[in-house]
């Protein structure tokens, strides 16, 4: 593959473990694994706002009792806030609306993990949701493969709205390794239709403790077929798990992304990453 860049662009006081993003008119959403808020940071002004997602929200709450926020995705003006489902507490669903800002709905969804990880043979041990895509008939979410298994999944429900009948599809992945450790879903995003995702190398048998960090990709699935375009290493020492799309121009398309610093300190780096369009 043709160069790539990857910049540091600005760091944000007041975002701990950032675990997702979204950039949306100067405007970027941030989650963190470890925190019970949305956070909305004005590029412009470098202004922080934060937006309660739970009862009685923190910034760091304990590893055993967090609900672990993995994933942001959005369609028209909501935002969609997804558990990674890793342990009974972790499987919330919140829609935010961007224009009132505020939560519209909070939705339990260890009914449907349960259902995914019976379909998708993954154990609830091995079942960590990094990725969540909705394109307003379909979602895709993204089971990362840092458990014993190695199971990294795309699953495809076909519904409007999670609460309602689907069909349900998944597929699974060989994500590229370094020095012997596989890689695994951290993060995806739809643009046009191609899926680029973000997978990071972390030397760890678990969904629940962190390891050694060795790098992290870039990747593309083709939305039609669902096979992977590409991957490309883009660190060796990063671990990324949030991935926006930024813009798109002279055959370059940018991203922003973000990286869980795996500790309580409460600063957060948004690095650009530019690719050729090929």
């Amino acid at each position: 593959m043709e160069k790539f860049t990857l910049e540091i662009l600005f760091q944000i006081i007041g975002i701990g473990s950032a675990s997702g993003l979204f950039y949306n008119n100067d405007a970027l959403y941030v989650i963190g694994d470890n925190s019970g808020f949305l956070y909305e940071y004005n590029m412009q002004n470098q202004q922080l706002n934060q937006h309660a997602l739970i009862d009685n929200p923190t910034q760091n709450i304990p590893k055993n009792l967090k609900p672990d926020f993995e994933s942001l995705t959005h369609h028209n003006d909501t935002l969609y806030v997804f558990g990674s489902g890793s342990t009974e507490n972790r499987n919330k669903m919140i829609e935010f609306d961007m224009k009132s800002k505020t939560v519209l709905q909070k939705n339990n969804l260890v009914d449907l993990y349960v259902v995914m990880q019976n379909f998708g043979e993954i154990k609830p041990q091995d079942f960590n949701l990094e990725g969540a895509i909705f394109d307003g008939e379909n979602w895709y979410l993204f089971n990362r493969g840092n458990g014993i298994s190695n199971k990294n999944t795309i699953f495809t429900i076909h519904a409007k709205n999670l609460g309602e009948e689907f069909a349900l599809i998944s597929v699974n992945y060989k994500l590229p390794k370094i020095k012997g450790v596989r890689s695994s879903f951290t993060d995806a995003i739809l643009v046009d239709d191609k899926i680029y995702f973000l997978s990071t190398a972390e030397d760890t048998k678990s969904t629940y403790d962190d390891g050694e960090i060795l790098g992290s990709f870039i990747g593309r699935i083709d939305v039609k077929t669902m096979k992977i375009d590409f991957t490309q290493k883009i660190t060796s020492t990063n671990k990324f798990e949030g991935l926006t799309f930024y813009k798109k121009e002279n055959n370059k398309i940018e991203f922003l992304l973000c990286e869980d610093n795996d500790t309580e300190v409460l600063e957060t780096k948004i690095y650009k990453l530019t690719l050729p369009i090929k």
